[in-house]
């Protein structure tokens, strides 16, 4: 079982930065992908970025490459998400979510946070 408490979100003017953390419980963290999704009002829930166990393989979305970065450090069972040159699109509720494939499909995760509001103004 793990539990997973997502903080950071906030207000942000359009080109500024965030960093989502996500805190996990448990003992398994480490031998979990954990990866990001977002979902705006009125908007299916869409894949952002996803990370390896040992944190040596990312996955982005396109929408969000050379933009965001996602990091782990399984020492303190926290994933990241590292918010550049924030764009008014990029408003959402962000979910972290953990499982055993790194892939963007929601359905392959089986845990997920109750998710932090980013929101930016033009």
């Amino acid at each position: 079982q793990v539990q997973l408490v997502e903080s950071g979100g906030g207000l942000v003017q359009a080109g500024g930065s965030l960093r989502l953390s996500c805190a996990a419980s448990g003992r398994i963290f480490s031998r979990v992908v954990m990866g990001w999704f977002r979902q705006a009002p009125g908007k299916e829930r869409e894949f952002v970025a996803a990370i390896s166990r040992t944190g040596g393989s990312t996955y982005y979305a396109g929408s969000v490459k050379g933009r965001f970065t996602i990091s782990r450090d399984n020492a303190a069972n926290t994933v990241y998400l590292q918010m550049n040159s924030l764009k008014p699109e990029d408003t959402a509720v962000y979910y972290c979510a953990a499982g055993g494939l790194i892939t963007n499909v929601a359905k392959s995760y089986d845990y997920w946070g109750q998710g932090t509001q980013v929101t930016v103004s033009s």
